[in-house]
């Protein structure tokens, strides 16, 4: 049986009024082991929501609170 059931948006369900680039916690969940960003149908947030995670993520990394890449040894 294939579950069909969406996920509830994590900023919807928090009342979330904007997603802060500073809180690099936050922005870590929404990201892969290997510093990619989750498409929406894995995190579950809503496409406005997902856009300004990415805006948020994206400013991050910028500002070196994010890293762009996974460092190998």
């Amino acid at each position: 049986m294939i579950n069909n059931k969406k996920r509830p948006c994590h900023f919807c369900v928090t009342n979330t009024k904007w997603i802060d680039y500073k809180d690099a916690e936050t922005l870590k969940k929404f990201t892969s082991m290997q510093s990619k960003m989750m498409p929406k149908k894995r995190t579950g947030t809503c496409a406005k929501h997902q856009r300004e995670l990415a805006n948020a993520v994206k400013r991050a990394r910028f500002m070196s609170l994010l890293q762009f890449t996974v460092i190998k040894k």
